[in-house]
């Protein structure tokens, strides 16, 4: 690292060399934030003869060298960047240091070509500096961040974690009034440092930055389904907003749960990596979704691929900050997938494998601090990284007993992992929770994901499905392919019966792929013209649906029946549905044309929805959706980003 003094004489005679410096201006408004998200204002005059090329690079902290932005903008994004003059409003995340602004003059001939982003577009270049702003900070004292809860498997409990710069001793206070946040428990702390990490871009000087210290605090003694208010952070750090969730009650005979995988964050400049811009339209109707239940219990689950973080850490704080509005509210759960571990340094790579550079070096450590999970499952890494942790749990939600497993760890017959999902499968009690729901990342079936996860498939079929059909597990759900894919009740390749009417029938799980939430890495299923080499995945008999659309599943069960509902981002509407019968029958599937139909069809939870909806959102338009009683159906494919299977 450069001494910050060095740093100082480089910007300077960067801009004494530049001939037009002394007509450039760069300001800043305002100079100081109070949280994460609050606007920043730059404005620019004087640029002369402007280019295409010319950007704005966005720094933290300030004394970071040129080359190690964490995202770039293009002046040429602006209405009036020929003029050579401009400003740009963006939000702004706390990273924990303050933030500067640079432009740089950047040209075609300059390219180079070897030197790319993740979309293979060239990176920007930062030779001729022309204007370097002021500093932009937080206020201090306005307590922690990036704020959210997790259950503990104990139903009386609620788990919250939160960030704060300095680690100092802080708090969690909460109570069932706004005004009275009588009880209070202290928080432990844990960090990780750049050397725990396992490889560039994590531990490099381009993708590091301080992740702050995180806080770890569980709200005891809760009374079942009760509306709590909880606050978190100390007298000399600030306390943060207040905060409501509602307690869990198992024995209320009712669950709802948000699912969904490979979300990512959305960020508003470019950086080294692709960002999810549709992320934010997933948050925005979870959201419409948990308001519109208003006190009743609920949780998040969230599948693999967490922030596509990869090694540029304030994607991180990105995440967070975004989904603290749903996080803060209702439990958030996660298992972990390919892009917060894969790396060939880890210890588990069989040869038959297909883990491969998808962690960016971070090998699981950032999921394993900033998550914390039920159950105490680890393993080591084999280097000077911590042990992963959070990879296979269990835990009940009402009428639901919820599994998650982890595929980019040992899951073959001998291992822990095996061990644990064969004893906690043979262990449910079916009069408790009748339903279960498996979960995991790679998927065990899908039609989208071409060759290079053959061999793992063909692992978990061999092994894991005997435990998913022994135990009767009505409904597993995967991410990992950006689709949403609903497969017939299978096993071994082999559709079961759904006869209802009395008649012989194989209750096999329903196997459905999730993994539509924000990442736009998309396999095709049918030939395109402008793109005559990619490659094609038609749908076999097996799959009854593929949506093409952004989204998440929405899940709602009582003890006689669970319904999981496909929610598309484009308008907020229900595209696909599949209900199950506590006695393990398949009741339905897909959405039936017609407004009686549509009727006849809504469950108590698409009810709250319509409530919220016009509290929150005003009337929505209606969306018509074609028949696929037991058919096969493919949504029309759009704005899609199609690719090769080894990107996924």
């Amino acid at each position: 690292m450069i001494p910050f003094v060095t740093f100082t004489l480089l910007i300077f005679f960067n801009l004494i060399s530049s001939s037009s410096s002394s007509q450039i201006s760069i300001s800043v408004t305002p100079k100081t934030l109070s949280k994460s998200g609050d606007f920043v204002t730059i404005k620019w005059t004087g640029i002369p003869s402007p280019s295409k090329l010319d950007f704005l690079g966005i720094y933290s902290p300030p004394s970071s060298l040129h080359d190690n932005f964490i995202g770039y903008i293009f002046l040429s994004s602006t209405s009036e960047w020929e003029s050579g003059s401009g400003s740009i409003s963006i939000p702004l995340v706390n990273l924990r240091s303050g933030y500067q602004f640079r432009i740089f003059r950047w040209t075609e001939s300059e390219i180079v070509p070897d030197l790319v982003d993740h979309d293979h577009n060239p990176l920007p270049q930062t030779k001729h500096l022309l204007a370097v702003s002021e500093e932009v900070g937080f206020v201090s004292g306005r307590g922690p961040e990036q704020v959210h809860l997790a259950l503990t498997g104990f139903e009386d409990e609620m788990r919250v974690m939160f960030v704060t710069p300095d680690g100092k001793e802080s708090y969690v206070r909460y109570g069932l009034t706004r005004g009275r946040l009588g009880r209070v428990v202290k928080t432990r702390v844990v960090r990780y440092e750049k050397e725990d990490l396992c490889d560039a871009p994590a531990n490099s000087n381009i993708g590091w930055r301080d992740p702050g210290y995180i806080h770890d605090g569980v709200m005891l003694n809760l009374k079942k389904g009760k509306k709590y208010y909880y606050q978190v952070g100390s007298d000399s750090g600030g306390w943060s907003t207040i905060y409501s969730f509602v307690s869990q009650s198992r024995d209320s005979g009712e669950t709802f749960a948000f699912l969904f995988g490979d979300m990512g964050t959305a960020t508003p400049y470019l950086t080294f990596l692709r960002t999810q811009d549709e992320s934010k339209s997933t948050i925005k109707w979870i959201s419409r979704d948990i308001e519109a239940l208003g006190n009743k219990p609920a949780l998040i689950s969230h599948i693999g691929d967490i922030s596509y973080a990869r090694g540029y850490s304030w994607l991180w704080d990105n995440f967070f900050t975004q989904v603290e509005p749903v996080a803060s509210r209702v439990p958030y759960h996660v298992c972990i997938g390919n892009h917060e571990y894969d790396w060939p340094l880890q210890p588990w790579k069989p040869d038959w494998s297909s883990y491969g550079k998808d962690g960016g070096g971070e090998c699981g450590v950032p999921y394993s601090h900033k998550f914390h999970m039920p159950g105490n499952s680890s393993v080591p890494t084999g280097m000077h990284a911590p042990a992963t942790r959070n990879l296979y749990y269990s835990f009940d939600s009402g009428p639901v007993h919820f599994v998650y497993m982890s595929t980019e760890t040992n899951f073959l017959p001998g291992s822990n992992q095996y061990d644990f999902l064969k004893h906690d499968l043979e262990s449910v009690d079916r009069v408790k929770t009748p339903f279960v729901v498996f979960q995991g990342h790679r998927p065990m079936y899908s039609s989208s994901s071409g060759t290079k996860d053959i061999s793992l498939r063909k692992r978990m079929i061999e092994y894991l499905e005997p435990l998913l059909v022994k135990n009767n597990v009505n409904l597993v759900l995967w991410g990992h392919v950006h689709r949403y894919e609903r497969f017939c009740p299978l096993n071994n390749f082999t559709c079961g019966s759904l006869a209802l009417n009395g008649k012989e029938r194989k209750a096999f799980p329903v196997q459905i792929v999730i993994g539509m939430a924000g990442q736009d890495w998309q396999p095709i299923w049918a030939p395109r013209e402008d793109h005559p080499t990619d490659p094609i995945f038609p749908q076999p008999l097996q799959s009854l649906y593929r949506g093409s659309e952004f989204g998440y599943v929405r899940l709602h069960a009582t003890k006689k029946k669970l319904t999981l509902s496909y929610v598309g981002n484009h308008d907020g509407e229900v595209h696909d549905k599949v209900e199950f019968l506590a006695s393990g029958q398949l009741l339905s599937a897909g959405i039936r044309d017609g407004p009686a139909d549509a009727v006849h069809m809504e469950s108590k939870f698409s009810w709250y929805v319509k409530v919220g909806s016009v509290l929150m959102l005003g009337a929505f338009m209606g969306y018509i959706v074609g028949f696929i009683s037991h058919a096969q159906k493919n949504s029309a494919d759009k704005g899609w980003r199609p690719i090769k299977t080894e990107e996924i």
